[in-house]
This record gives C-alpha cells, structure tokens and sequence, in this order.
C-alpha cells in the first residue's frame, strides 16, 4: 500500500506519448480500465484505441494530449487506491499540458471538464500549426541569455521566440520555419555547438499559437474552475496559482508564453521540497530535474512494477 507521502507531484507534457501507454494499467487495475472508458464516452471517440494500436495517431497533437492526460489522471487513481493522499503533496505542477493534470491533482478542474479542454487545446494547436508552418529547435548547452540573444536574430526573418526554460543548458526556441532556419544557421556564432529541430506539429509556445491561445480563452471562460487543494505552480510564473480567474488566464497565455520549468522546479526546491512524485507515460520529468538538482529524488510511477518497486 501507498501511504501518505510528503511528495511534489510532477505531470508530464506533450512528448511523453508512446505507443500503449496506459494498457499495462488498465490490465492490472479496474479504475484505471474505467478512467480509459470514461474518456472514450466523454470525447465520442477511442481515445483507447488511439493510444495502444501501433500508429501515428499517437503522436498527433490532438490526439496525444487528451491521451497524455488520460493516462496520468487513471495512475494516480490507482496510486490513490492504493492509499496515496493528495492532500498530503505539498505541491504540484506539470509540463505544458501537464499543468491541467496538476489542476485536475489539486481539486480545481473536474476529469470531463479537463479532458474536452485538452483535447480542444490540442485541436487548435494542430490547426494553428498549419495556419502558420512552424516548429521548435532544441539549443544544446545554450545559457538563457544566448538564447535570448538568438531568437532575436531569428525574428529578423519571422516570428521567434524562448518557448521552454526547461534546465540549465536545456532551452528550446519556437517560431516560423524561415526564422529558425537563420537561427540555426547562426548558432554556432552565438556559442551554441549544436542545434535540433524537434518533432513536433508546429511552434509551441510562441506567438505562432495566437490563434489557439484566442480559441482556448473562450472554452476556458466556460468551465467551472475551483481554488486548488494543494499549491500549483503555474508555467507562466513559476508561482502558485490560485484564484479561478488567475488560472484561467494563466493557461490561456501558456500557449504563447514560454514554460518556465527550471524556475518553477527551483521555486518548489526553495519550499524545502526535496521528494517528487511522477505520474505519468516515461520518466521526462525526472531527467530534466536531475539537470536542475541532482538530489533531488523523483520516485517514478510510469509502470505498474513502479508501484511495488
């Protein structure tokens, strides 16, 4: 049995999909098979089968993110029947789309209510990607400050912009094809050894998502939010969100803004946070906290054997 634990509770984003996640779950535990059920009955489609036949539908931005949070919400059903408390997490907080698992975690956003935003969510970021051709571009070893100084020169040709603050040495740039290709061009001049362009459906987290940010603003307006149980750190800040209309706003402008992670995650370690929890596809989120502090200890539940490890 799980019992309470004084772990942060970290969800992940876009990027942690692979083929059959969630199965393993829902085989050996009744409430997760449910949470996968539900999730079908809520969307009108097979969220399920999406997730677990071979494919490339898994990696759709429509289709990933409602399945990314699916399967976090029914691991931490199974954690909480097996005794894991909420109320106990001193805090929690998530990658991008992992922001509204965290909500969903602390009490302020209902499973249905969640699942149908990100799905949206996904839906107008993919459409929003081919309104505008753009992408991402990882800066290896890159200091915030090259960066910043880069994708100035990339928006000589476009949009551009910081999109992730993820760890020291680990930042991703965002915006229209062209500026990335002059950013790339030009990185090795700014000190950057080595850049890569990510794949994903277009460039997250910048000003090319307006359209998505606009869209997402409208069916946020229409939820019944509630103040989180427990602290969630917001991306936009790195601070605790509370009141229903901060949060609204808050992921609205998450779409465009860049995540702040590492200043997030070094918020939480400044609380005297030292043990995390992750539920969740993969274990991203405990590499990318290695990189901001190696003592940190991030207990993985990414598989059932997690659970009784």
């Amino acid at each position: 049995m799980v019992g309470p634990v004084p772990e942060a509770i970290l969800f992940p984003g876009q990027g942690a999909q692979r083929e059959g996640m969630g199965r393993a779950f829902c085989e050996a535990f009744d409430v997760a098979r449910a949470t996968f059920e539900e999730a079908d009955d809520v969307l009108g489609f097979p969220l399920t089968k999406a997730c677990w036949e071979s494919g490339e539908d898994i990696n759709r931005t429509d289709v990933a993110q409602p399945a990314i949070f699916t399967t976090s919400v029914a691991i931490v059903r199974v954690l909480q029947a097996r005794g894991l408390d909420l109320a106990t997490a001193p805090m929690t907080a998530g990658l991008s789309l992992g922001e509204y698992t965290a909500l969903w975690c602390a009490g302020a956003l209902e499973f249905a209510d969640g699942l149908r935003l990100v799905r949206l969510r996904g839906e107008a970021m993919q459409d929003a990607s081919q309104l505008i051709p753009s992408g991402m571009t990882s800066l290896t070893g890159a200091t915030e400050e090259q960066a910043e100084a880069l994708a100035a020169l990339g928006a000589e040709k476009g949009i551009c912009q910081v999109a992730n603050l993820n760890a020291p040495g680990q930042i991703i740039v965002s915006g229209e094809l062209a500026a990335l290709e002059h950013l790339e061009a030009n990185a090795r001049e700014h000190g950057v050894r080595r850049t890569r362009r990510l794949p994903v459906a277009g460039g997250f987290h910048s000003e090319c998502m307006r359209p998505a940010a606009d869209r997402l603003a409208a069916a946020l307006g229409e939820v019944r939010l509630e103040r989180p149980r427990i602290p969630v750190v917001s991306n936009v800040t790195a601070l605790p969100v509370e009141d229903p209309p901060a949060i609204r706003d808050q992921l609205a402008r998450q779409v465009c803004a860049p995540v702040l992670w590492e200043r997030s995650m070094r918020w939480i370690l400044g609380q005297g946070v030292r043990s995390f929890l992750e539920p969740g596809p993969g274990t991203i989120l405990a590499g990318i906290l290695r990189k901001i502090d190696a003592g940190a200890v991030v207990r993985p539940a990414a598989t059932p054997e997690d659970l009784t490890g």
